[in-house]
């Protein structure tokens, strides 16, 4: 029996493959609507995504032959979706992010802010969490993990080094401890005075080795939660933010580009750093327990260990040498990039793009500067521009051309190699998603079975709403949870008059928040590859941090999202529905 259920076992995707279909199968043929037909390929592709019996972008490219056969909408206006304005935003801004990496610019900041905030147990966490939330705005979270978590083995490793080598060091001498101990046990034998002092090292040692233990745990699942929360902060930081962005655009063709590069670091930056503070006080917390003599030190001298962890950093920035032209320049571009995104259309003033072009259409987007960027780097040369007209080992009599020609900055064959494809991809299903949602009219039918919701306070809703989608990411995609979820919520706010924001943004940030299980995220997976955490300890601790992102997100979006986003009223653009 148990050979059989193996064989089952290993062919479990074929078997998901090809019985989901046939078990849907009575939405298109029995009902016959175009709302069935449209409910049957996103129940199939819901099903595809949650299982990966397919992958993912593989599961998306499904619309371009289900949509059309079944009469939801013509081919050319499926394959449109696949790469629109916010695709190439992802592309441009990741392209940027991979100049970053490639000239380990990442790594010098990380490394220069560790050397700064300083080595204490308490410091150092917060250092690292602080590095890697910035990190991960920019740059994915996976390689934001992969570059921070050996930084963070070797300081381990060298703390737990100096705390084998402290017993030995002190061996010959009689700590104040055990002194202390005999003269409380003066007055008793001599015998019991030897059995308990043997005793007391050895608890000690034990207890040591608890407290290293739990540090250790606590020192690397600091890095995937902050690389889950940093992410959130930017528009390019993570998937479900570009979703977000390419539904709304999608749905709500007139809503004057409300979710911007600049209107959602606005709203999203104060919730990363409560979140982030939040975060380390509970890890503090858990793994620490806020022993300040311990975990803050006490004194201004520096015991062995602070000092050994602070030289392996330092030797680590060392190795990387001066900064060289090409990090330079990638910082330079990566500067530029910020600030045109944030002054293009800031809201609260005319951007640069307005007094550029003079009209109120948007020509500019924030695609618009990703690209720009992102060509840039193809084109500046990664060395300084000789000006001259002869090598340098010619001779005056023997004149020659330097014909050397410097690399650029970025070359195709590196963003050929590391540029996700897939979740291009995986965006542009969620948009033909979207658009096949609303030609069959399954996105009015939602809305109106959700009206009931109209009795429950908004917040309320929130609450649910981000809860049952952090449960539901834990298991599958962010990307996949947010493209699926997103078109209905923004149904049911048109049917019960709510602003679409109010469920919209704080349900996107919830579809990042997988903090509990090992295969959530690929931070967590890197993070459970060391050998450090255990399942347990990560379950228990994420679902604590789930509570602690929920409590974040309802906050902030009835404070300042309120005022921000005008959540209070119905606007006019999501009045508008496209037949």
């Amino acid at each position: 029996m148990l050979p059989i259920l193996k064989s089952i076992w290993n062919l479990k995707h074929g078997i998901i493959i090809f019985l989901t279909p046939l078990i849907l199968l009575p939405l298109p043929v029995a009902v016959n609507t175009r709302e069935a037909n449209c409910a049957y390929v996103i129940i199939l592709m819901a099903v595809y995504w949650c299982t990966e019996a397919l992958p993912l972008a593989v599961t998306s490219l499904l619309p371009a032959v289900l949509f059309p056969m079944l009469g939801i909408m013509q081919s050319k206006v499926v394959c449109m979706q696949y790469l629109k304005d916010t695709n190439m935003l992802f592309v441009g801004g990741l392209m940027v992010a991979l100049a970053v990496e490639h000239w380990n610019l990442h790594k010098r900041i990380a490394l220069r802010v560790l050397l700064i905030v300083g080595v204490r147990p308490a410091l150092l966490m917060l250092g690292f969490m602080v590095v890697t939330a910035f990190l991960s705005m920019w740059i994915s979270n996976t390689a934001t993990t992969a570059m921070m978590v050996p930084i963070v083995q070797a300081v381990l490793e060298q703390l737990n080094k100096q705390e084998t080598e402290s017993p030995q060091m002190t061996c010959g001498e009689e700590r104040p401890q055990d002194t202390e101990y005999k003269q409380q046990v003066k007055h008793k034998d001599k015998e019991v005075v030897v059995r308990m002092l043997d005793v007391s090292p050895e608890a000690a040692k034990q207890q040591e080795s608890v407290e290293k233990r739990l540090m250790s745990k606590g020192m690397t699942l600091c890095v995937c939660y902050a690389a889950s929360i940093g992410g959130t902060a930017t528009l390019t930081g993570t998937g479900p933010n570009l979703v977000l962005k390419g539904q709304m655009n999608q749905l709500f063709p007139e809503n004057d580009d409300v979710i911007n590069f600049a209107s959602w670091f606005g709203f999203a930056f104060p919730n990363m750093i409560i979140m982030l503070t939040i975060a380390w006080l509970w890890l503090q917390f858990v793994f620490m327990g806020f022993n300040i003599r311990k975990t803050w030190g006490c004194g201004a001298i520096k015991s062995e260990k602070d000092i050994a962890a602070y030289n392996v950093i330092r030797e680590q920035h060392l190795l990387l040498g001066p900064m060289s032209f090409g990090e330079l320049s990638v910082l330079a571009l990566f500067i530029l990039l910020v600030v045109l995104w944030f002054t293009r259309d800031p809201g609260f003033v005319a951007g640069w793009a307005t007094h550029i072009f003079n009209t109120d259409t948007e020509y500019v987007t924030d695609a618009t500067v990703a690209i720009f960027i992102a060509v840039l780097l193809f084109i500046l040369p990664s060395k300084p521009p000789q000006f001259r007209f002869w090598s340098p080992t010619a001779t005056e009599t023997e004149p020659q051309l330097s014909s050397a020609r410097s690399p650029a900055l970025l070359t195709w064959k590196v963003a050929q190699k590391k540029l996700p494809w897939n979740i291009v991809l995986l965006l542009g299903g969620g948009f033909a998603l979207a658009k096949g949602s609303e030609e069959s009219g399954l996105s009015k039918w939602l809305g109106n079975q959700l009206t009931p919701l109209y009795s429950i306070p908004p917040w309320a809703i929130v609450i649910i709403l981000c809860l049952l989608i952090a449960i539901f990411t834990e298991c599958t995609s962010n990307v996949a949870t947010a493209t699926l979820f997103l078109p209905v919520l923004a149904s049911m706010s048109q049917s019960i008059g709510m602003n679409p924001l109010y469920v919209m943004v704080p349900c996107t940030l919830s579809a990042s928040f997988a903090f509990m299980l090992p295969v959530a995220t690929p931070p967590n997976a890197i993070v459970f590859s060391y050998g450090y955490l255990k399942v347990s300890d990560m379950a228990k601790t994420g679902m604590m941090m789930n509570v602690i992102g929920i409590l974040c997100i309802t906050l902030a979006i009835n404070t300042w999202g309120k005022a921000m986003f005008s959540l209070d009223s119905f606007p006019a653009w999501a009045n508008q529905t496209v037949t």
